[in-house]
Order: C-alpha cells, then structure tokens, then sequence
C-alpha cells in the first residue's frame, strides 16, 4: 500500500504503520553525518524516511516477522544498505553507541484481556502502566549514545509523560516534547532529547 511517498507492505503480525508513525517519520532531527538506530523497525517505514537524512542507519525488532517485512520494503524502495539485527531493546548493540536513536515505543497500558498471542503484541503492549518497556529503554539510553546524542522517541499521555521527563533529565538529557497530537482519549507526543 502506498504510505505517503513510499510503497510498504504489511501483515496481520506486524504493526501497520499509523499516525504515531507518520508523528515520528515526519519529524525526524538527523544530520547527513549521523549514525542513527531505530528501536522497533516494524515495517520499517521509519527508518525509511531516516535513510533520506543519512546513510548509516540501524533497525532492530524483536518480532522476527517484523524484520522480514522491513527488509522486504525496504528493498521495494530501493534501499539496500540499512544494517538489520534481531533482538530486544539494546541486546544486539552491546558495545556499540549511536548519534541517534528512535523508538515508537509500545505506550498503551495492557491488562491480561487485552494480550494477544501473536508477535504484534510486542507493537504496543506497554504493561500494565504503558511503561514496562519505555522504563528499561531510557535507562539503557546513555550507553549507546555518543557525546551529545539524541534520542526522538513516541509516548501517549497514558503512560505518564511526566515520569519519561523525570527519567531523562536525570539522566543528563534536556528533552522537550517536538510535537504532539491529540486522539480520542490521549495525546501522542514526540519527546525529543539531547544528551548533554
């Protein structure tokens, strides 16, 4: 299906890009000479618009079947030189550091009723405070970034946002939040943040 400019496939395992997405895509801060890493490619379409910024770029899923359909769009548009890698959060990345990271983080908060048995459960099951991969993911932050480096990342006001400022700013990051819309019954919102 084409998705703004671009031609991307999907299936029913893996997370049909959507406006938190496009909130990310559209709104990338990357230099030419950056090094970027997205968190939780899904179909990829992410780093696709990253790739137009920058030809180091990094994606990484843990849902296997994501990552197949991301190399496969990835290819359909032309694109045959962003690194791939298989694991949870930063498991793949032991020693290796970054200018950039991106994750559309799995935000809504989940009861035992709303888990589905498939791996597109990974694309927004966030525990039951939104927050059980968003925590583990901004302690690991300042270990893969280098000096000065940034970090775009997705949060619904359903998971405390606050609590994401307090973390990064002890941290050592400034973050702001770079856009933000309104749904139903939350904002999603860009946080934008630079290790200082």
């Amino acid at each position: 299906m084409k998705m703004g400019k671009y031609n991307i496939k999907t299936d029913d395992l893996v997370y049909e890009p959507a406006e938190d997405t496009f909130l990310l895509a559209e709104n990338l801060q990357i230099n030419p000479e950056d090094s970027v890493l997205e968190i939780g490619t899904g179909s990829g379409l992410v780093a696709i618009y990253a790739r137009e910024k920058s030809d180091k770029i990094t994606v990484s899923d843990i849902n296997i079947n994501a990552l197949e359909i991301a190399e496969e769009n990835f290819k359909n548009n032309g694109i045959n030189d962003i690194e791939i890698k298989f694991g949870n959060l930063y498991e793949p990345f032991e020693n290796r550091k970054f200018d950039v990271i991106l994750f559309n983080t799995p935000y809504l908060p989940t009861e035992k009723e709303d888990i589905i048995d498939t791996d597109l459960n990974y694309a927004f099951d966030g525990g039951v405070d939104g927050r059980k991969v968003i925590d583990p993911f901004l302690y690991g932050l300042k270990n893969h970034l280098n000096k000065h480096g940034k970090v775009q990342m997705i949060q619904s006001s359903l998971s405390n946002i606050e609590k994401t400022f307090e973390i990064l700013e002890s941290e050592g990051f400034i973050c702001e939040i770079t856009k933000k819309e309104h749904f139903f019954f939350e904002d999603v919102v860009l946080i934008t943040a630079t290790l200082i």
